[in-house]
Parts: structure tokens; C-alpha cells; sequence
């Protein structure tokens, strides 16, 4: 048996010390294939360039990225293995063509988390409502691609708003920060200025269970003697690194 000094049988004289901190890098030209000096991945690198989309975004559409939905098709079992050993979860929706990825959450195991699970505030949910709304009535109807503009957007969400959430203007302001969190997050696209394309992202953000219950919570809103005036969180179902 080894100790901890000692080196293998097949170790050359000369080599690098068993104690050295660091690996010795390897010039490309000895190393012919690696992707850079002293490359030790296995993973070919339009693999790997997936792997790191899918860590710096929340979503990857397959018809924004055709190249790169394949390549995640193609390799989808290492990609989740990969994911699974940082305790991400990888969710891939054909249908819909979107892939995202999710924090693994235990309680019986201690689970560092990479992801944040951060919450929609209210106009968030407010906007997301409408938009989910939308997106269900046009799909329905057998619309491919469903569009809002942010006029129809502020006219419905300004409607549940009171006095005491600002003049009209900061409620502008804050619907359109709002839409700036979602279009951030691929929920929505602006095509064109105050015009956007809803992602089929919204359904999994905002489930059909979970939009029934947001609409009976703004039927209760606009009732005469409603006693609360804000909805619980709507959670991300999928997260950015944490800092």
C-alpha cells in the first residue's frame, strides 16, 4: 500500500513531486485534445458551451437557439449528469420546446444552493396574471405566437392598483419594471417597443392551478369590503447562480 510520500511503481524519476499544489500545464501542442492548456474535461465543447448557457440563463427555446437545442437533445443524459452533481435539476419541456433547470432542495441530505428562489412582487404577479391570461385565450384559440402591448398591459394591471401605490406615473414606473424582470427572465419578448411576444415559459412559471388561484384572489380584490389587497408570492420555479 501506498503512504503518503510515496509514488507509484510506473512514476518516471524526475517527475512532477506527488505534493506539488498545482497541475503542471500542458502546451496545446502536447496536448492536441484539449480545448486549452492543460484541458482536462472530457466533454466536447459544443457540449459544454450548452452546459454553461444552461448555468448563465434561465432558459434555453429551442427556437431561439435550434444549434444548441440539439446539441442538448443529443447529449441531454451527461448534460443532467453534470447538473446533478452541482444539485441542479435539469427540466426539459419538448412540447413547449424550453429547457431550464431547477435547485435540488432535501430534507435529508445537506444541499449547498447555487440557485437563488427569489419571489414576484406584486405588480410582478399582477403582470404575470394578465399575460398568463392572454397567453391561455390565444393559444386556445389556436394562435401560435401570442403578442400584448404594454398599453392593454397597464390598463388592466393599473386597474387593481390604489392611491396609496404612488401617482400614475410610479405606477407606470413600476409596471415597467415589472416587464423588465420577466422579459429578463424569457418570459416575454419585446419585438418591438411596448410590443411583446409572451414566452411558453409563462405556463411553467405560472401553473394553470396557480392562476385559478391568483384570479379568485383578484375577484376578492375588487369586492366590495375585500380585506386583503395583495396576493401571496409567486415564486421563480427556476433561479439564477447565487452571488
Amino acid at each position: 500500500m501506498l503512504t503518503e510520500h510515496e509514488t507509484p511503481a510506473e512514476h518516471e524519476p524526475g517527475a512532477q513531486d506527488a505534493e506539488a499544489p498545482f497541475v503542471e500545464a500542458v502546451a496545446m501542442e502536447n496536448d492536441p485534445d484539449g480545448s486549452f492548456a492543460g484541458d482536462r474535461g472530457v466533454l466536447d465543447p459544443a457540449v459544454r458551451r450548452v452546459l454553461v448557457r444552461l448555468l448563465q440563463r434561465r432558459v434555453v427555446f429551442a427556437d431561439r437557439n435550434a444549434e444548441e437545442w440539439a446539441v442538448l437533445l443529443e447529449n441531454q443524459q451527461v448534460i443532467e449528469s453534470r447538473l446533478h452533481d452541482l444539485f441542479v435539476r435539469l427540466i426539459v419541456d419538448p412540447e413547449r420546446g424550453v429547457a431550464y433547470k431547477q435547485q435540488v432542495r432535501s430534507d435529508e441530505l445537506d444541499v449547498p444552493v447555487l440557485l437563488r428562489d427569489e419571489s414576484y412582487n406584486r405588480a410582478e404577479t399582477l403582470v404575470l396574471v394578465y399575460l398568463r391570461t392572454v397567453y391561455q385565450r390565444e393559444s386556445t384559440a389556436g394562435e401560435r405566437a401570442v403578442w400584448v402591448d404594454v398599453e392593454d398591459i397597464e390598463q388592466t394591471v393599473l386597474s387593481y392598483f390604489t392611491d396609496g401605490d404612488g401617482s400614475p406615473a410610479a405606477r407606470q414606473k413600476t409596471i415597467k419594471s415589472a416587464l423588465g424582470r420577466l422579459r429578463q427572465e424569457g418570459i416575454i419578448d419585446e419585438e418591438s417597443e411596448g410590443r411583446y411576444r409572451i414566452t411558453p415559459l409563462i405556463e411553467i412559471v405560472l401553473s394553470a392551478d396557480r392562476l385559478r388561484e391568483l384570479l379568485s384572489w383578484l375577484r376578492e380584490q375588487v369586492a366590495p369590503n375585500a380585506q386583503d389587497s395583495s396576493p401571496e408570492p409567486t415564486h421563480t420555479d427556476q433561479g439564477e447562480p447565487t452571488a
